[in-house]
């Protein structure tokens, strides 16, 4: 148990130092910074699949196809939302991914969701309301920017979903990198910053610490404690919110705060029922 925590604790950190990165970068086209993200974990994944002897093709080649376009267009939104939106906020928001995922469930996979479960996300709504209505750093297009994020999140879960076991997780990763590679390289082509000093290594690194997140992430998860210590990954939400008022001077009002709380409160109590039904 007390290893699933420095596990998880280790992911939300690394993907809070990503967060932080790609704020500092924004002024770079998000082609760009996807094209970089996806360099960066191409190493790992390529080098793991290679070294274990694992078919880089796959078997559902359609399904992982889609799951990537999904994901990188969930990840391009993100990162362009970060230049509108205070990146404690942008995070805190792109949490609402598990909502539209639970919808996406319901229409696609034909899942069941209890009552009690809609009024959890209403919670976490609610929240949103309030980061929107109090919070004047929070404008119209960075919102609509990482909610849209967050709906093609919601996406990539059932898409993952319907994989299921019938490919391993890192040529799910893998494919999903090439493709957010592909794409971004094609973006970056036309909108193109050159990078100068210490910001080729910044670029290089979201790649480094968005592959260490996500690996720590699974770690944590494969130790049987999931249900333990799955809350603890809105921890970043906190991490990144307290980062950035240092780092970028960010100012959240406190109903903006209470916003936040809700959003995770909210999200925190769907995984305990789930987890206990």
């Amino acid at each position: 148990m007390k290893k699933a925590i420095y596990f998880m604790l280790i992911s939300t950190l690394s993907f809070t130092v990503m967060n932080l990165i790609v704020k500092y970068l924004a002024h770079f086209g998000s082609g760009q910074l996807v094209l970089f993200r996806a360099f960066g974990s191409l190493f790992f994944t390529m080098s793991y699949l290679i070294s274990n002897k694992i078919s880089i093709a796959g078997n559902q080649k359609k399904l992982l196809i889609l799951r990537g376009i999904v994901g990188v267009t969930s990840m391009g939104l993100f990162f362009m939302s970060v230049d509108y939106l205070p990146i404690g906020s942008a995070v805190s928001l792109r949490y609402l991914s598990p909502i539209f995922a639970t919808i996406f469930a319901v229409i696609f996979l034909r899942e069941h969701v209890k009552p009690i479960q809609w009024l959890f996300f209403l919670m976490a709504f609610g929240g949103v309301l309030m980061i929107k209505g109090f919070d004047p750093n929070i404008n119209t297009l960075g919102l609509t920017l990482v909610l849209g994020s967050a709906i093609f999140s919601g996406g990539v879960y059932v898409i993952i979903n319907k994989i299921g076991q019938k490919d391993h997780p890192v040529v799910i990763v893998n494919y999903f990198m090439w493709i957010s590679f592909i794409v971004g390289g094609i973006l970056s082509f036309f909108d193109w910053t050159m990078p100068s000093g210490i910001e080729w290594v910044l670029l290089l690194s979201l790649g480094v610490f968005g592959y260490f997140g996500q690996l720590f992430m699974t770690k944590a998860f494969q130790s049987q404690a999931t249900n333990k210590i799955v809350s603890l990954k809105y921890a970043e939400v906190i991490f990144t919110m307290i980062a950035g008022a240092f780092w970028f001077i960010d100012v959240y009002p406190p109903l903006s705060i209470v916003g936040t709380l809700l959003v995770i409160t909210g999200l925190i109590l769907n995984i305990w029922y789930r987890r206990k039904t």
